[in-house]
């Protein structure tokens, strides 16, 4: 396979995956295990990351320039302050479980049938999370407690075959969240997680010598973008009409498929 084509198919892979509940890192194991494909390197994570952190904050432009002026302006917005203020609180435990088991997670140990065991585990915690959820409650009423509660479970995603956006969805749905707006706050919590994500790499290229390819990195950037934006689109417009099932019984059936090849 060209790399023009795997930029391609690994922006896709990363635009469609990041934001919905299926584990992006089960997913990107396809083209290597289909293809037989290279690595494209540091700055091509870089790039494809930056593509889906360019997309969610363009989508929740109104909401992040709220929130900002909430803040800086210290206007008498409380609910778009105390968001915020929950978005920054449970973000702060992945940053610090990140930074513990940065060597270990960097050394990748994990196999395909991690990952496959994994997604089949956090499928059905997410599951259980769905099928209990009253969803009654909006952004509104989330709390210290529940925002860091939502941040500790997020940690999982640190886990291969977990699922960030999954991770995050299932605590919310825990809390009583409802869907909609559970999905909502995961992916407003991608901002600083993927930011987060973004830096660690950035600084991981002062440790090695890496070559780029501008071409492969535009591609996975845009690709990953458009996709990304798409899916949040999507997303947020039918995840009530659908609910969780279909999603658990995709992941469900992906891990028992990477268990048997």
């Amino acid at each position: 396979m060209s790399d023009i084509l795997l930029s391609f198919i690994l922006g896709l892979v990363q635009g469609l995956t990041e934001f919905l509940p299926i584990s992006s890192s089960a997913h990107l194991l396809f083209p290597s295990l289909i293809f037989g494909s290279n690595d494209l390197g540091l700055y091509f994570d870089i790039s494809v990351h930056a593509g889906t952190l360019a997309a969610v904050i363009y989508y929740f432009k109104n909401d992040i320039f709220l929130m900002s002026k909430s803040i800086f302006l210290n206007e008498n917005s409380n609910e778009n302050k105390n968001l915020a203020l929950y978005l920054v609180i449970a973000t702060i435990p992945i940053v610090i479980f990140g930074f513990i088991f940065k060597d270990f997670i960097s050394q990748r140990i994990f196999s395909t049938d991690n990952i496959a065991i994994s997604n089949i585990i956090f499928a059905s915690i997410l599951l259980v999370a769905f099928l209990n959820n009253k969803g009654k409650k909006t952004l509104v009423s989330i709390t210290v407690l529940s925002a860091l509660f939502i941040g500790l479970f997020q940690c999982f995603a640190l886990i291969p075959g977990a699922s960030r956006s999954g991770a995050a969805i299932t605590a919310g749905l825990f809390i009583g969240l409802s869907l909609k707006d559970a999905s909502k706050f995961s992916f407003l919590l991608a901002i600083p997680t993927i930011l987060g994500a973004l830096t660690l790499l950035v600084l991981d290229l002062n440790n090695e010598n890496v070559a780029f390819e501008l071409l492969n990195l535009s591609i996975g950037f845009l690709t990953s973008m458009i996709c990304a934006f798409l899916t949040i689109k999507i997303f947020l417009k039918v995840v009530e009409k659908i609910g969780m099932i279909p999603f658990v019984v995709y992941r469900v059936l992906l891990g028992i498929f990477l268990l048997i090849i």
